[in-house]
C-alpha cells in the first residue's frame, strides 16, 4: 500500500510539472513542442473559444479510442490515468492562474525552463512505468503496423506537430518549437539516467565472506562470485560482482574501509540493466 501510495505522489508530481510547462510556457508563446498539449495549443489557436485544457481531454478521448480500435486494450491503468490526469491540470491551472501574456519578452529562455520542468517531470512519470499517453499511442500503432521504433515514432509524430505550428504562428515560432522537441528528447533521457543509476562493482578482497554477507543480508542485494587467478604471483582469489544503487555502494563502501583497507574494487556506472529484479526484458 505504501509502494502504491508513493507511486501516485511521484505520478501527480511529474504530471503537475509538465502542466507548468503547458500553461506557464508553452501557451502563452504558442509553442507546440509536439504531444497533446502541442495539438491543443494549435487548435485552440483556431478555436479560441475552447481551452486548451478541455482540447487536451477530447484529443485524449479521441487517441484512446483509435488506440483501443488498433491495439485493443493494452494501455496501463497508471498511463491511463496520467494522461488524463494532465489534462485536468491544465485546465486547473487555466482557471486558477490565468495568463494574458507570456512571463518574458524572451522565448528562447522561457522555452529552456520550460522544457527542462517538463523533462524532469515526464522522467519522473516514465520512472513509474507510466506515461502521459497522448501521441505515444499513434508511435505504437505506428510499430505495430509498420515496424517503425517508438522512440522514432514519438519523434516523428512530435516533430509534425512543430511542423504544423510553423504553419499557423510563423516559422520563428515553428523553429523554437523544433528545438523544444529536441530539448525536451536530451532532457528525458538525461533525467532518467539520474534516477536509473545503477553500479556494476567489482570486489577483490581477503575477506570476500563477510562483505559477501554484508550485501545479501544488509544490503538485501544479490552477487556473483567466481575464482580468479592473480596474473603476478597465480594466486586464486575470490571475485566479488554485485549492482547496487547509489546509496547501497555508498554503505558498502564504508563497510569495506571498515574489514579490508587493502581490497581491490573497481565501480562501472550502468545506463541500462534488464531482467530478474531489475527492468523487464518485455
Amino acid at each position: 500500500m505504501k509502494k502504491k501510495l508513493l507511486t501516485f505522489i511521484n505520478i501527480n508530481l511529474g504530471v503537475l510539472l509538465v502542466a507548468i510547462n503547458v500553461h506557464f510556457f508553452l501557451s502563452p508563446n504558442h509553442l507546440a513542442t509536439g504531444g497533446v498539449s502541442g495539438l491543443s495549443i494549435v487548435l485552440n489557436h483556431l478555436m479560441p473559444s475552447i481551452s486548451i485544457g478541455v482540447f487536451m481531454i477530447i484529443a485524449n478521448v479521441a487517441l484512446f479510442i483509435i488506440g483501443i480500435i488498433f491495439l485493443g486494450f493494452s494501455f496501463g491503468t497508471k498511463t491511463i490515468y496520467a494522461s488524463f490526469a494532465l489534462s485536468g491540470m491544465v485546465w486547473v491551472l487555466e482557471q486558477v492562474a490565468p495568463l494574458s501574456h507570456a512571463l518574458s519578452d524572451d522565448i528562447l529562455i522561457q522555452l529552456i525552463i520550460g522544457q527542462c520542468i517538463a523533462a524532469s517531470g515526464m522522467a519522473i512519470v516514465f520512472n513509474q512505468r507510466a506515461s502521459t499517453g497522448g501521441t505515444d499511442i499513434l508511435a505504437m500503432i505506428l510499430n505495430k503496423y509498420f515496424s517503425i521504433e517508438i522512440g522514432k515514432a514519438v519523434l516523428f509524430s512530435d516533430l509534425l506537430i512543430a511542423l504544423s505550428s510553423t504553419f499557423i504562428f510563423g516559422p520563428k515560432v515553428g523553429m523554437y518549437a523544433f528545438f523544444g522537441v529536441i530539448l525536451n528528447g536530451l532532457v528525458i533521457d538525461y533525467m532518467l539516467q539520474k534516477f536509473n543509476t545503477n553500479k556494476e562493482v567489482v570486489i577483490i578482497s581477503k575477506y570476500s565472506n563477510e562483505i559477501r554477507s554484508y550485501i545479501v543480508q544488509e544490503l538485501g542485494k544479490g552477487a556473483t562470485i567466481h575464482t580468479a587467478k592473480g596474473a603476478y604471483n597465480f594466486e586464486e582469489k575470490e571475485v566479488i560482482t554485485t549492482i547496487l544503487g547509489r546509496k547501497e555502494f555508498s554503505k558498502l563502501k564504508h563497510y569495506i574501509i571498515s574489514v579490508d583497507r587493502k581490497a581491490f574494487i573497481t565501480v562501472h556506472n550502468m545506463n541500462e540493466i534488464l531482467g530478474q529484479n531489475f527492468k523487464r526484458l518485455a
